[in-house]
């Protein structure tokens, strides 16, 4: 494993008019695309820069559907997963998915809800859905999403794993549960119990929303197991960002704390999947 190992609070505020000393500036062209509409994706379905395509692997619960991303270049490509909030997998988490493969990733966004027919339309139905997912199974559906992007024949067999709200919470478990993985990047995401954190193998990039008392009340219980446990973690708190802040089609979105972590999030990838 790469990087530093962290024994000590990380906590980095942001700011008004905070500068960032060698900030990563990949991808932050995406977001000038945005057209301020939230029917609008960053990066469209027929991009000719990429290939997608919805698909499905085999995983616990039987095939779970997923969206499919990559450059077109046939090249070989670390492997990114990126795990949607509690309604599914959303046209959103799609255009995610897209953004991070044009960064230069394979990537997947699986469904978690494909053992009950995939995502419905309907917001308030597929959040209900959720509630009703056997949570151990739906671990292991998106661990077996690890396994297809490690053995899958254009890539590099690193993997790293990426989710939002519950889908921050889901990535947790992902690095508890798979030793395969090589990185995690929860956003405000519920936190492993303290004995799960010594299976957690990958470097975790855990972001965290300034205005978010429920999540942000695990974090002091996280990070001493964190260190004691020896993983090597970061944690960036975006001060007056409530949960959900990355989300650009939500009300809470929070762009200048969306902007600074995704450019963190994929320099982290990025250092964690190709060297």
């Amino acid at each position: 494993m790469t990087g530093t190992k962290l024994s000590r609070r990380k906590y980095v505020k942001v700011g008004a008019g905070l500068v960032v000393a060698g900030a990563v500036v990949a991808g932050y062209y995406l977001y000038t695309l945005m057209t301020g509409s939230k029917n609008v994706p960053v990066i469209p379905k027929d991009d000719p820069r990429l290939h997608v395509e919805d698909m499905k692997y085999p995983g616990e619960t039987g095939d779970v559907l997923a969206h499919l991303a990559r450059p077109k270049e046939n090249m070989r490509l670390p492997g990114v997963i990126v795990i949607h909030e509690n309604r599914g997998l959303v046209p959103h988490i799609k255009d995610v998915a897209r953004r991070v493969a044009l960064e230069g990733f394979l990537v997947v966004a699986p469904d978690a809800l494909s053992p009950l027919g995939g995502t419905p339309e309907d917001a308030d139905e597929a959040r209900s859905l959720i509630q009703k997912l056997d949570s151990q199974a739906t671990t292991k559906d998106f661990v077996a999403a690890v396994k297809y992007l490690k053995t899958h024949p254009q890539s590099t067999g690193k993997v790293g794993c990426m989710g939002f709200c519950w889908g921050g919470g889901v990535t947790n478990q992902v690095a508890v549960n798979s030793p395969d993985l090589k990185a995690a990047v929860p956003f405000y995401g519920m936190q492993p119990t303290s004995e799960d954190v010594p299976k957690i193998k990958s470097p975790l990039l855990l972001h965290y929303a300034g205005v978010d008392e429920r999540i942000n009340n695990g974090i002091p219980a996280f990070e001493a197991a964190l260190k004691k446990a020896s993983v090597d973690y970061k944690i960036y708190m975006y001060e007056n960002a409530e949960h959900g802040f990355f989300n650009d089609t939500s009300p809470r979105y929070h762009e200048r704390s969306a902007k600074l972590s995704w450019e963190r999030t994929i320099a982290f990838l990025k250092q964690k999947l190709e060297t």
